[in-house]
């Protein structure tokens, strides 16, 4: 077939189902005028306070959504698709879509009564998860939500609580802190232990019992690991005291002159 005769093949399907293509039309514009109509209805419900953002977000996606499949329903049956073929094979997506979605919603479901019955955590624990500190805010049937320290709040489906590992400090448990230092063969192994327990109780948060203590925890190739065990039970502070031992250390064994450094420039040069 030569292109006069596509051409004329079209004219006369086009003329042919002219009404139904006027009708396809018109159905076009009325559902872009309702959809128009719509949104900004649910603009103005969300400016006003009415409806959170999240919901305003969820209701006009939804809105879009329908209107475009009574559109596209009203187009195909203009063109001998009959509604009961439409209805099928939206059953058969909607059921698959459907399917895949709830496979997760009931796997993070069931994972949520597992937390609620078990409480690995409850609301208020500070927690350390998937690499930061942060505290429980709810544990819902979906979604456990938690507030960071850069006080961010987060949502996990509770699968992934159950995947990965979660370190519990509680509210106002008594927990115990450790800093590692290396410290030269030859330095005296009493002086660097009354050294940190001095850095130690420099730290007002340190608590003075249970009592901060000293183990020698490793012969490295050219120093002494050293480590400072202190206990303290401000949980909300924990990064900060972390950050004081280390500083209060630093500053102690400067002063006794007791190089913290040395092992690590001796490494240096025999690498």
């Amino acid at each position: 077939m030569n292109p006069l005769e596509y051409l004329d093949a079209l004219g006369e399907w086009i003329l042919s189902n002219l009404h139904n293509i006027l009708l396809s039309v018109i159905a076009v514009v009325v559902g872009y005028l309702i959809l128009k109509a719509t949104t900004k209805q649910i603009l103005r419900l969300k400016d006003e306070g009415r409806l959170e953002q999240h919901l305003a977000y969820t209701l006009n996606r939804i809105a879009k959504w329908i209107i475009a499949l009574a559109v596209l329903s009203v187009i195909l049956s203009q063109f001998g698709i009959t509604l009961g073929v439409i209805s099928g094979l939206l059953t058969v997506l909607g059921g698959t879509i459907i399917g895949f979605a709830a496979i997760n919603t009931i796997g993070n479901t069931i994972a949520g009564l597992i937390v609620m019955t078990s409480r690995p955590f409850r609301v208020g624990d500070r927690i350390f998860f998937n690499g930061q500190f942060a505290d429980v805010v709810a544990i819902e049937l979906i979604y456990t939500k938690m507030r960071t320290l850069d006080n961010v709040l987060v949502s996990v489906p509770n699968q992934e609580l159950l995947k990965g590992q979660i370190d519990n400090y509680g509210k106002e448990r008594t927990i115990r802190r450790q800093v590692r230092v290396s410290v030269a063969f030859d330095c005296d192994s009493a002086e660097i232990e009354r050294v940190l327990l001095e850095a130690a109780t420099n730290v007002s948060d340190v608590l003075k019992e249970p009592r901060p203590y000293v183990w020698i925890t490793n012969f490295l190739d050219y120093a002494v690991e050293y480590t400072l065990f202190a206990f303290t039970n401000e949980i909300e502070k924990l990064t900060q005291i972390d950050a004081e031992l280390h500083k209060s250390i630093l500053d102690v064994c400067k002063r006794n002159k007791v190089d913290i450094s040395t092992p690590l420039l001796l490494r240096q040069l025999h690498s």
